[in-house]
């Protein structure tokens, strides 16, 4: 009898040693390493810092929905941020998979590279609740998890994002100065969301419309779905102008090319518009601002993974970081727009323009970009 409690207490000590020695970041006090890169959320960020261990290490991209270009670049700038000097030696293995807009797909897909041993994972999160499991058995096997772009609700992982809310708030009121500019403080606006069920089409429609509410003015509001997708967008945005007619302004959360051409396609009135950091929106935006597409550009960059690479490669190496990583909001109105600065005329309108973070020392240029596809790396 003795042997048989002898034999269990063993066991059980060992598991609560192996809990122990694998439970995920410790809390610490900040400040993290490198706040100019990785700069903490607010004054209420905690910091993490991971066991430190040796390089060279394996790192996944796990994205969800791969059908607008936003996407498929933010895939191309992974391949091609592996591949950069300034971090190639510190990656031994490099996968990346789109697994659609089904959440247990996704969170198969992490799982299954958290049990091939992989040390980091990067990834785009379909929704922004139901990675509770993920998270704990990343913890148990002291792999560095980082949503990025559209986030968790949650403080269990680092994360990495612009202020999706912000960004909302500042579409809408510089939209509504470029209205009181021609005498115009109620109207009809049209709303042209992203894809439902993402915490950045959430925050961004959130901040949208509490600026509208603050603003006090009768705002009459058509909201449509464009996916942040051109075509889709341009489709949805035609069809909305053929049901409800002329609009005082557009409030795009991106396939902002798509918005435009839909407007010129139907004769519409060019008005203020807001929108994402399309090459293409901005080329258009340039030639047509003095007939009244007096507009916003803010850029949610595909250059937010390497940010996210970089912050993972960090919190292996052992270094503090901050729990959610803030990185600056963009910004070109139709006043500011520079060709060869903030726009090209010379590359394709798909691209998007923001994808150098100085602080980061990340700069990862157009040409390596585009050399790279969307295909899975398995």
């Amino acid at each position: 009898m003795k042997s048989g409690y002898t034999f269990i207490a063993a066991i059980t000590g060992a598991v609560l040693a192996t809990s122990a020695a694998v439970a995920g970041p410790k809390t610490v006090d900040g400040p993290g390493v490198n706040p100019g890169c990785f700069a903490p959320w607010d004054e209420s960020t905690k910091h993490f810092q991971w066991e430190g261990r040796e390089g060279p290490f394996r790192i996944a991209v796990v994205n969800g929905f791969v059908g607008n270009t936003w996407r498929i670049q933010m895939i191309k700038t992974a391949k091609a941020f592996a591949q950069d000097p300034t971090i190639a030696d510190k990656i031994s293995d490099f996968k990346v998979v789109s697994t659609g807009t089904d959440a247990p797909a996704q969170l198969g897909a992490i799982e299954d590279f958290i049990n091939q041993g992989y040390d980091a994972i990067i990834t785009i999160a379909v929704s922004p609740d139901g990675f509770d499991r993920v998270i704990r058995l990343a913890d148990r096997n002291n792999v560095v998890l980082v949503p990025f772009d559209n986030v968790l609700d949650t403080d269990k992982v680092m994360q990495v994002n612009e202020d999706q809310l912000a960004m909302g708030r500042a579409y809408t009121t510089h939209v509504l100065a470029e209205l009181e500019k021609i005498g115009k403080s109620s109207g009809k606006v049209l709303e042209v969301r992203g894809l439902a069920g993402n915490s950045v089409d959430r925050d961004r429609s959130i901040g949208i419309n509490a600026v509208l509410d603050e603003s006090g003015g009768n705002w009459e509001r058509v909201s449509v779905n464009g996916m942040w997708d051109d075509g889709t967008a341009q489709k949805v945005v035609a069809d909305a102008i053929a049901v409800h007619g002329e609009f005082d302004a557009i409030l795009a959360q991106g396939g902002t090319t798509g918005v435009v051409r839909a407007m010129l396609d139907a004769g519409h009135p060019m008005v203020p518009v807001s929108g994402e950091a399309e090459n293409g929106y901005r080329k258009l935006m340039a030639e047509h601002s003095d007939a009244g597409l007096t507009g916003i550009s803010i850029g949610q960059s595909p250059g937010l993974v390497a940010i996210a690479m970089k912050a993972a490669v960090s919190a292996l190496e052992g270094n503090v970081m901050p729990q959610l990583i803030s990185v600056p909001l963009p910004t070109a109105t139709y006043a500011e727009l520079e060709d060869g600065l903030n726009y090209w005329s010379d590359l394709p309108d798909n691209f998007f323009t923001v994808n150098e973070f100085p602080p980061c020392d990340v700069n990862i240029s157009g040409p390596a970009i585009m050399a790279q596809d969307e295909a899975d790396m398995k």
